[in-house]
């Protein structure tokens, strides 16, 4: 054979054996990533993103509470007959039937304890006495215009109380979405940033960790009980700001170093 052929041909058997060999390292490399994930090197960035927006829904619960004597059925109607009486106020004020809904339902005995005897003798047992009914309601309120007026009307038909009025969005996916967005966008150039500085180059995005919060403006409680609710006199709105509402996304990027 010429040897400039089996000179070409030796060329060529190790320049096929090199790529065969570099390939194979590859593989290797990548299978024993799959395998096991902690031998790759990787970094995490972490960011966040705010947004913030102005609430759409006031809510508030209320509650009929109703004590008596032993006549369970007497007790459960009268407060159902409040509860009810309530319920059509709010329909009446524009209150869709879907944002009202009942949390609570409760009967509980009322006890009459007794002193044991000074002698030693056996203690005499606890009585029922009576009942106490509970129906608690939460209510959303879409018409900031008629939240007050709502609220005190609430107490004037028979709430006993009306307490934990919050602010809200109904539908917070837009402005979630725009708190990701500008949270990934810092993750992102931070990254780059420290792949700058620290003289390597970015690899392929391994995971995508988020978490959010909402920070709700709120009224401090109020009962019907107290400062003069639950009587029979017009009663004064409360005037309702719900203010601002800002939703926070927390964007945690790790990447692989090249």
């Amino acid at each position: 054979m010429d040897p400039k052929i089996k000179n070409y041909l030796g060329w060529t058997v190790m320049f096929v054996a090199l790529v065969f060999a570099l390939s194979f390292m590859r593989w290797v490399g990548s299978y024993s990533k799959s395998i096991d994930p902690s031998s790759i090197r990787s970094f995490s960035v972490n960011a966040e993103g705010k947004a913030v927006s102005i609430p759409d829904i006031a809510q508030f619960t209320f509650s009929v509470i109703n004590e008596g004597g032993l006549n369970i059925g007497t007790l459960q109607k009268s407060n159902t007959e409040k509860a009810n009486a309530i319920i059509d106020y709010l329909k009446s004020e524009g209150v869709k039937r879907e944002d009202i809904r009942t949390r609570d339902y409760s009967v509980q005995p009322r006890y009459q304890y007794y002193s044991c005897p000074r002698d030693g003798g056996p203690c005499p047992p606890s009585q029922i006495v009576g009942y106490t009914v509970s129906q608690t309601v939460s209510v959303k309120i879409r018409n900031f215009e008629k939240a007050g007026d709502v609220l005190a009307g609430t107490v004037q038909k028979g709430a006993n109380s009306v307490s934990q009025l919050s602010f809200t969005i109904d539908d917070p996916t837009e402005v979630e979405n725009q708190a990701r967005e500008e949270a990934m966008e810092k993750a992102r150039n931070q990254a780059e940033a420290v792949a700058k500085a620290g003289g390597f180059r970015l690899g392929k995005l391994l995971s995508v960790n988020e978490g959010s919060n909402l920070y709700k403006g709120s009224v401090e409680r109020f009962d019907a009980s107290a400062g003069g609710y639950g009587s029979s006199e017009a009663l004064p709105a409360l005037s309702i700001e719900p203010g601002s509402q800002e939703i926070t996304v927390n964007i945690t990027l790790r990447y692989e170093i090249e």
